[in-house]
């Protein structure tokens, strides 16, 4: 367990009315929440929503219209100098040199920090070991897989010991199984060294690995919670409906089962306690006229339809983010 628990302490990031533009584009809108110390707190969203305007201006990179950001019980327009010292940023595209070794990389971005000497040797090696690098120490970073490369980013940001850890999309590029040996270590580090995460992704399975999840869609802040209360808004199971005419079937279900199912892309959704059950009446009350039925249990792609009216996926639901 942390040494931090959530919610015990000073909150790692405050985050009041936070409001980007770029020019009259506008990214964020009035964005507002919370991360308590030794957290894993993940930004879901498709891209375009706000993920890494959100993301730049949290690691100092640039600063934002409007609202207030306290990072670490220090406001980041007037402290951003002190605020950065205590960060630890892993960015969507590698960062490491791949011409030098692992170990090089990490010895070149301690110096950033003012670590020299033994106090750095010991660091870098006790990072190597922690995140399973000791042996791949002398490799150069660009005959690793992109897991490792991953892990060796990881190290290099939390070479410093920092309090907050940010990670922009952390396994973009890394399959399946990379992805959830990455969460695993975060999970790891949080529960050792009370490390605070905050990471922004558009992988559904790495935002449910998170202890709270905010959903950002245009710009707007939609819901935020744990990923079982989150799936918890969503009353019973998902019910998707494939129709020749989803329009016409769609009125029909209104005047047989008073259901009021959501037109989502040629597909009729609709929530439903037992829905293997109303699927059988479905398919019993209009033969011939649906070609398929699907049902159970919500994920948080259903949540992110259920609260915006789009598919994850959909190009519809992203705004205007600017890269």
């Amino acid at each position: 367990m942390s040494s931090r628990a959530p919610g015990t302490d000073t909150p790692a990031v405050e985050v009041e009315d936070l409001r980007h533009l770029y020019g009259p584009r506008q990214a964020l809108a009035g964005v507002t929440f919370r991360v308590s110390r030794g957290e894993i707190f993940g930004f879901l969203g498709p891209n375009g929503g706000g993920k890494t305007t959100l993301f730049k201006i949290l690691s100092t990179l640039m600063p934002a219209t409007g609202g207030t950001v306290r990072v670490l019980g220090r406001d980041l327009a007037r402290e951003a100098r002190a605020v950065r010292r205590r960060l630890g940023v892993v960015f969507q595209r590698p960062s490491l040199d791949p011409k030098l070794t692992v170990a090089e990389n990490l010895r070149h971005h301690g110096h950033l920090y003012g670590l020299q000497g033994g106090a750095l040797r010991r660091q870098a090696q006790g990072m190597l070991a922690r995140l399973g690098l000791n042996d791949r120490a002398a490799d150069l970073v660009e005959t690793l897989s992109g897991g490792l490369q991953r892990r060796t980013e990881l190290a290099k940001g939390l070479l410093h010991r920092p309090d907050l850890l940010l990670l922009d999309e952390p396994s973009t590029g890394l399959d399946p199984g990379a992805r959830r040996d990455f969460m695993a270590y975060l999970q790891q580090l949080r529960a050792e060294d009370g490390v605070t995460v905050l990471l922004t992704t558009h992988f559904i399975e790495e935002a449910e690995r998170c202890d709270r999840v905010g959903i950002l869609h245009r710009g707007r802040l939609v819901a935020t919670g744990t990923p079982e209360e989150l799936k918890g808004r969503i009353g019973g199971d998902v019910v998707v409906v494939r129709a020749k005419d989803p329009e016409g079937v769609r009125k029909k279900m209104r005047d047989r089962f008073g259901a009021e199912p959501a037109l989502v892309e040629g597909t009729l959704r609709l929530e439903r306690a037992r829905g293997h059950e109303f699927a059988r009446e479905l398919v019993e009350a209009f033969p011939g006229e649906i070609q398929g039925v699907t049902f159970g249990k919500p994920t948080l792609e259903d949540v992110f339809i259920h609260l915006t009216g789009h598919r994850f996926w959909d190009e519809g639901a992203a705004g205007g983010e600017a890269a």
